[in-house]
């Protein structure tokens, strides 16, 4: 009988010294959820793209407005530091962690086969000039020459209807340069 009753409290003991440990009153607290994409939207959004935020970065003078100088110098700097070798191409596993270091994300827009425009598998920093003019164009919405903040950001409508909260008839993802 007396090593049933040793058991039972030693079984007991560790049960007893984690309901003492717990404060008196403590709710458990919910982990934030991350926003579902493709879920409706009942409120209009203002995004910024990745290649936008690049776009700002670009910014050295600090008036939070991007001229077309620091726009080249700027994406000049950012081919540079993954060309590393002084090669002038970036092969597709360069060109994507190009992507992940200035657009955050190695699969974020543009794609390299957007860039490659002679579809050697390289990517030279004159098609990467030439895709991000486009860029240049679009974000320049009032087409001074100078990207201001309000001009990086994307405007998207509500949701309503239709599978994922797409509006019937609607296109999947964002627009892309030069539409």
């Amino acid at each position: 009988m007396r090593p049933l009753i040793l058991a039972a409290v030693l079984l007991a003991t560790p049960a007893a010294a984690q309901s003492a440990q717990q404060p008196p009153n403590v709710q458990p607290t919910l982990k934030p959820q991350a926003p579902q994409l493709g879920l409706r939207s009942e409120q209009p959004m203002l995004l910024a793209e990745p290649v936008a935020m690049m776009i700002a970065a670009f910014d050295r003078d600090g008036d939070a407005r991007v001229t077309r100088a620091e726009f080249d110098a700027g994406l000049r700097a950012s081919f540079d530091s993954i060309d590393v070798e002084h090669k002038g191409t970036l092969g597709y596993i360069g060109f994507a962690d190009w992507s992940f270091k200035w657009l955050g994300d190695r699969e974020a827009l543009p794609s390299p086969f957007e860039v490659d425009k002679d579809g050697d598998n390289r990517i030279s920093y004159a098609e990467l000039s030439e895709r991000f003019a486009l860029y240049f164009e679009r974000f320049d919405k009032n087409g001074d020459g100078v990207i201001d903040r309000s001009e990086l950001l994307t405007f998207r409508p509500p949701t309503t209807g239709g599978p994922g909260g797409r509006q019937s008839g609607g296109r999947r993802g964002g627009r892309g340069p030069g539409e």
